[in-house]
């Protein structure tokens, strides 16, 4: 009955690659037939009172309006179907994905930080320890997150890409998504993601990747003349090939530095 349903693949949506975006789409394909049946069901009760009750055959105006209350009940059940979609969809979707985290030995934990017009990714490295970051350490090209490299030493081996983020296919990934100056939406259209980036605000979303491939990064907040240009890649890989990338920026930070 649920495949029966899900539309999703008539909705124009990109693949889903993540483990939550089945529940997502089917809840889409629901409220997509509610407004289907809205449409044609208006539609046809409007053409209806058109012929119905054309001039002419009704030249003198009744004032006793329409009796039926066919549009009643067709009110109440729009009703009942939108308490159903809230209560039995929406809402705990919502509190999984708001809630339900992941433990944290067991994910990768990312910072992404939206700026005008790039997003830049932070790793904690081998630690899992991010290093500290300072305003006065900003760097627009050599260190545009103003980590503290030089004295810190939970920053030695942190990473940091901009609008490139890897990641291994079938681990939770927690990404606290963070803004340096205006209003961003960090944006994984695969992944089934969308988390305006606030200023000031750190705040926490997490998927799992379930293929590997190559998906887009995107911002979906107007942020400036720029905005369109903010576009990044999401590489997500197999274990040993995140490994093989994560050696081999190191190796590349330590023979020719950051």
């Amino acid at each position: 009955m649920k495949d029966f349903f899900d539309i999703s693949h008539f909705l124009g949506l990109p693949p889903d690659v993540s483990t939550h975006g089945p529940g997502l789409d089917y809840m889409t394909s629901l409220v997509h037939l509610l407004m289907l049946v809205l449409f044609v069901g208006w539609g046809a009760f409007f053409i209806f009172v058109l012929i119905r009750f054309r001039g002419k055959t009704h030249p003198v105006a009744s004032y006793e309006g329409v009796k039926s209350h066919f549009s009643s009940y067709a009110e109440g059940g729009v009703v009942i179907a939108e308490i159903a979609l809230l209560g039995f969809f929406a809402i705990p979707t919502w509190s999984f994905l708001k809630t339900d985290f992941p433990p944290a030995d067991k994910a990768i934990t990312i910072h992404a930080v939206g700026e005008q017009f790039a997003w830049n990714f932070h790793y904690p490295g081998a630690d899992g320890k991010f290093g500290r970051r300072d305003i006065s350490l900003v760097d627009a090209a050599l260190n545009p997150l103003g980590i503290d490299f030089e004295n810190d030493p939970n920053a030695a081996d942190d990473i940091t890409t901009v609008n490139a983020l890897h990641l291994p296919v079938g681990q939770p990934v927690i990404v606290h998504v963070m803004s340096k100056d205006v209003i961003h939406s960090f944006s994984l259209p695969n992944m089934r993601v969308k988390q305006d980036a606030i200023p000031g605000l750190d705040i926490p979303v997490w998927f799992e990747p379930t293929k590997t491939g190559r998906y887009d990064i995107g911002c979906a907040q107007l942020c400036g003349l720029g905005h369109y240009r903010m576009h990044g890649w999401l590489t997500i890989e197999s274990r040993e090939d995140y490994n093989a990338w994560v050696k081999k920026t190191m190796d590349d930070i330590a023979e020719f530095g950051r």
